[in-house]
């Protein structure tokens, strides 16, 4: 497949190419272009004329052509999740379920366009207003760069791309390298129903070397990144010197507290289903669980029993419910990080074995608050930290002794006592009664502290892509 610039397919000026893989296989599935600095300054320069361009163009008919689209991706949903699995490596049951999921999410924030207003300010409300009128109204920003993940790449491309274009924005959107194929072909249809070609463009290659043009470039008004922690940091970074604005969805250690009173065998399948999914590979799911000291071992048993019944292999596989991880890269981070977790204390009590360059057992590591997975190590994989607490004072303090943020979740019988936890917990979203893999097409999503900057989901991100102005008239 090819770049997207200025409405062509375009190849990277070098013509220098980076392969994709399937990662159940490692099968090359395509190639796409490395795009050069070269390619990134004709891309911005588009960019501005079409920011002006789709600026100008009334909203009923941005939202008629973002409806146009949606017929198109709507006949071929069945192909874009096979192609979807084959680069991510999700389940059949997932890629379709990140398809189908995104079409109803991409028609929410169409529906939310249509009746964006601003507000009023009372007349003579102050002594210097007698005779003044005031309003607001939402402008686009201009040019938005979205960078996206490799984990969620289509659902994340409808959050990002879809409100930037109804808000008036020109976009360029940048996919992870792991899987840019089907956000291409998203993209192709986008231009196919009609948006301007200048409006919406789509480049290829290192994230490292594009993330840094990009964010650097005053053409820029702002970065839309859902990634690591130390990626957003350097992102933020760069877009300081220009004062660009950023909207950052990072990373998280999220915290499970299991209450003392809870039912084990609903909080050990809640368990289970935050974390199995996307082979671990989720940002909000739970991936520390808090767990009283005496009733440790009896929540581990029940866990072991859900994750018996998983079977590791190729997605293609309709019995298969764990697929492989996005490349042999994230397996070789994984390995290493459980290595160092052990070599800290921590005991990996079922699972721990790499079934192949991609493939890891799902597993159970006990830890206590001396292992780094405690607090700010991150196992992105399918991995369930057990962190065992005397207190739910304890399990409070070791819950929000990390620097991130992103998600919670409080299990228990007394709603009191799970309001009272989902209070204290320090993150942008608390579920309760259940696991903080969570997230809707409304809700505010994102994060506390280092997990990001931001919220994202419904009115909240048509907010973020727009910029207000006060409209003033005096009598």
């Amino acid at each position: 497949m090819q770049m997207l610039i200025g409405g062509h397919r375009a190849d990277a000026s070098d013509r220098k190419t980076i392969q994709v893989y399937n990662p159940a296989t490692l099968e090359i599935v395509d190639c796409v272009p490395a795009a050069t600095h070269e390619d990134i300054d004709t891309v911005l320069n588009n960019a501005l004329s079409g920011a002006k361009a789709w600026g100008g163009v009334p909203l009923h008919h941005r939202i008629e052509v973002i409806r146009a689209f949606l017929e198109r991706y709507n006949a071929q949903k069945d192909d874009l999740a096979d192609l979807l699995l084959r680069e991510t490596g999700k389940t059949i049951p997932q890629a379709k379920g990140c398809i189908y999921g995104s079409l109803a999410l991409a028609e929410h924030y169409t529906e939310l366009a249509r009746t964006m207003g601003g507000e009023s300010f009372p007349t003579g409300n102050r002594p210097d207003t007698e005779g003044a009128f005031m309003f607001t109204v939402r402008e686009p920003l201009g040019v938005v760069a979205c960078i996206l993940p490799y984990n969620f790449p289509i659902d994340s491309y409808m959050h990002k791309v879809i409100p930037s274009l109804l808000m008036g924005n020109a976009v360029v959107v940048k996919p992870a390298s792991d899987t840019p194929l089907t956000d291409i072909r998203v993209t192709e249809l986008l231009l196919e129903s009609g948006v301007p070609g200048n409006a919406l463009q789509l480049v290829t290659g290192s994230g490292a070397k594009i993330g840094a043009w990009l964010t650097s470039d005053p053409r820029v008004n702002m970065v839309n990144l859902t990634g690591s922690t130390p990626v957003g940091k350097q992102i933020a970074e760069a877009c300081a010197q220009n004062l660009t604005r950023v909207h950052l969805e990072l990373g998280g250690n999220d915290a499970f507290v299991i209450l003392p009173d809870a039912d084990l065998e609903r909080a050990a399948l809640e368990a289970f289903n935050a974390r199995i999914g996307n082979c671990g590979q989720v940002c909000c799911a739970a991936k520390r669980f808090l767990i009283q000291r005496d009733q440790k071992d009896a929540f581990i048993a029940r866990l072991k029993a859900h994750l018996k019944t998983v079977k590791v292999g190729n997605p293609v596989d309709p019995q298969v419910n764990c697929g492989p991880l996005i490349s042999t890269r994230a397996a070789d981070e994984l390995e290493r990080n459980l290595a160092h977790c052990v070599k800290q204390g921590a005991q990996i009590v079922y699972g721990g074995k790499r079934l192949g360059p991609t493939y890891y057992e799902p597993t159970i590591l006990e830890v206590s608050s001396e292992v780094d997975a405690a607090h700010n190590l991150e196992l992105f994989g399918p991995v369930w930290s057990i962190l065992p607490y005397e207190t739910v004072d304890e399990a409070v303090r070791l819950a929000n002794d990390t620097v991130y943020g992103l998600s919670a979740g409080v299990i228990g019988k007394d709603m009191r006592s799970m309001l009272a936890v989902a209070a204290q917990l320090q993150a942008g979203g608390c579920v309760v009664n259940g696991a903080g893999a969570f997230r809707s097409s409304d809700q505010p999503f994102g994060g506390y502290k280092h997990s990001g900057i931001g919220r994202e989901g419904g009115r909240y991100t048509l907010e973020e892509m727009s910029q207000v102005k006060t409209i003033i008239l005096k009598m």
